[in-house]
């Protein structure tokens, strides 16, 4: 498109939102009118996207980071034809696909959840780093963020880790239209500050008027000739640009303009110009040919004699995965030498990506590579995943298929003391929507459930461990997700003890010290802890009349609460009795800490007994 047609187009994308908000009687309009000519260029003139064939590998990806401007994406999407003028003003409407912020899950195009701000770069960055290092389609990513969310640290992380990678297909479009929500922003319409920062993480920056197409046609062709380096293309715009009441003025965010018909006829009246946004080229995708046939590690019962790790045996299952399919990646926060992704990075230099020490961008890569079909098994210390839920709650909202896992969990890791103990990460993950939680407590039962996460949908997590434990299953034992394991079980049962993780082993041992003294007791190895063995537990507590869990993990929202969900219908509650940390951790030796913790043998022991000496014999 021309000048002339440009300028008419970004006009009509901001009566499109002006219309969508008004017959929703709610919205971000002046969000979406700031940015209105920066998304008719890049329509017009630049985005390669076949609307009919949203996988299509040659496609150039966009994100709007800045997902409240919704009405914009989705006046762009009626100017491509791709949805009708009827569904543009089901806008916010109860069964419309046009959400007040986009999600794949509704719509094809949409490449990742937005809304949470200061993830839409992070993502691209992911779609970038796929495009650059697996795929190698020459498709571009795209990214338009708003100024106000650059003052999230997330945003950095992103910035950083571009510039490292030299993420040349990767364009991050800035809104610089100086209002945020209650007020100016940090910086305003000052250019230069954001430049400066985007400048020191190596990236390429062009500073615009955000409403001179010219200006921004050239930008645009500037960051495709730019090799080396990502691009900053910062925009000064004005917030309701073109409707006087409204432009540039405070107090109007996330509200319809108060005369919407006087606004329209303002900015020129309804149009309805159409776009033949540029085809993608021919590519195809060069995912690796998996050999079909996985072998995993193998441990005989009781050998060696010390055990294994279960974040030894993830590494090592993670590695022979990676070996039978070519689509599975890996992904650490700079401790692969402790989480053991490190053995996948010597054997499939190519898939593994290193994030450093920033949770947030390696959720968000993940989320990114999963966009385009890769199986990304992303890890760190389970205390430091915390700092990244936001992501991990709108990778959900996407439903974006990743694998985390969270290694050091629990008391159980000794003296380093309770800022590296995950605590709380099984009440985490567990109240993620669709989520699996996975515990294992030896290294067969591991390597079987790294081997099951892969076919999985969802968000999927699995918990392991840094101290050596017995090697308790044979090596061709099944453990399906949604199951459980009875190791200890009879006719006498008093009671039944539900562990998970390290905590099975001191089960074991205290059904042992109670069996000598005449106490029979069931043991449970609840390893999915989400979905939960409903079946095996209500028989347990029919049989038994009680339930003790055990857990490493603090009392709330975790091994204790997911036994529960196993009683939600209607079920009578058995009687249950919960042992977790409930104190803080200082530095101690692991068995020290256990014991501390009330949840070694001696003390599983110790509540078992006075239980049975209270208990109604059922």
């Amino acid at each position: 498109m021309d000048t002339a047609e440009l300028t008419d187009l970004g006009q009509q994308l901001r009566v499109d939102s002006v219309r969508a908000s008004a017959a929703a009687g709610s919205g971000h309009p002046t969000s979406s009118m700031s940015a209105a000519d920066l998304m008719a260029v890049l329509l017009a003139n630049h985005l390669r996207y076949d609307f009919d064939r949203p996988a299509h590998p040659g496609n150039d990806r966009f994100v709007l980071s800045k997902g409240h401007a919704s009405p914009l994406l989705y006046a762009a999407y009626k100017a491509a034809g791709a949805i009708d003028d009827e569904e543009l003003l089901s806008f916010r409407k109860l069964g419309s696909r046009l959400e007040g912020h986009p999600t794949p899950q509704r719509l094809p195009w949409v490449e990742t959840a937005t809304g949470s701000l200061g993830q839409g770069l992070p993502v691209g960055v992911g779609i970038a780093l796929a495009g650059k290092r697996l795929d190698r389609s020459g498709a571009r990513v795209w990214v338009l963020c708003g100024d106000s969310e650059l003052a999230e640290g997330s945003v950095w992380e992103a910035a950083e880790h571009a510039g490292h990678e030299h993420l040349d297909n990767l364009t991050a479009i800035v809104d610089v239209n100086r209002l945020g929500q209650r007020g100016p922003t940090r910086h305003g319409h000052d250019l230069d500050a954001y430049a400066r920062r985007f400048q020191a993480f190596g990236w390429h920056t062009v500073e615009i008027d955000g409403h001179d197409v010219d200006a921004i046609d050239r930008a645009y062709g500037e960051a495709w000739s730019t090799k080396g380096q990502p691009t900053a293309i910062l925009a000064r715009t004005l917030k309701g640009r073109g409707v006087e009441s409204v432009q540039d003025r405070e107090g109007l965010h996330g509200k319809p303009l108060p005369d919407a018909d006087e606004a329209i006829e303002e900015l020129g009246g309804p149009r309805d110009l159409r776009v033949e946004v540029h085809e993608p080229p021919a590519t195809r995708m060069l995912h690796s040919v998996p050999t079909g046939r996985l072998d995993l590690p193998r441990w005989e019962k009781g050998d060696p004699e010390k055990g294994v790790a279960t974040r030894d045996a993830f590494g090592q299952a993670l590695a022979a995965l990676g070996t039978a399919r070519g689509d599975v990646v890996a992904l650490d926060g700079e401790v692969g030498d402790s989480t053991r992704t490190e053995f996948f990075a010597k054997e499939h230099p190519d898939r593994f990506f290193e994030c450093y020490i920033a949770e947030q961008q390696l959720v968000a890569a993940a989320v990114g590579l999963a966009t385009r079909g890769w199986v990304p098994y992303a890890s760190t210390f389970a205390a430091f995943l915390t700092r990244a839920y936001d992501f991990v709650r709108m990778a959900s909202i996407s439903g974006a298929g990743i694998n985390l896992v969270g290694s050091h969990a629990g008391v159980a890791i000794g003296q380093d003391g309770p800022s590296q103990m995950g605590l709380e990460d099984l009440a985490m993950f567990r109240a993620v929507h669709g989520s699996t939680v996975l515990y294992p407590c030896d290294a067969n039962q591991t390597a079987r459930l790294v081997a099951a996460m892969a076919g999985l949908d969802g968000i999927r997590y699995l918990r392991t461990s840094r101290g050596a434990g017995p090697v308790i299953y044979g090596p061709d034992e099944e453990f399906p997700v949604g199951g459980s394991k009875v190791l200890r079980s009879s006719g006498r049962d008093r009671l039944t003890l539900v562990a998970a993780g390290v905590t099975v082993h001191e089960a074991l041992k205290a059904a042992e010290a109670l069996d000598g003294e005449g106490i029979a007791v069931r043991v449970v190895d609840l390893y999915s802890v989400k979905p939960v063995d409903r079946a095996t537990l209500r028989r347990a507590a029919e049989e038994t009349g009680c339930l003790v869990t055990v857990e490493d993990h603090h009392e709330e929202g975790g091994l204790g609460d997911a036994v529960l969900d196993a009683f939600v219908d209607g079920r009578p509650v058995p009687r249950l009795v919960r042992l977790a940390v409930r104190t803080m951790p200082g530095s101690a030796s692991p068995d020290e800490q256990l014991h501390a913790a009330g949840i070694d043998a001696e003390s599983v022991a110790a509540s078992a007994r006075l239980l049975v000496e209270t208990a109604v014999v059922p």
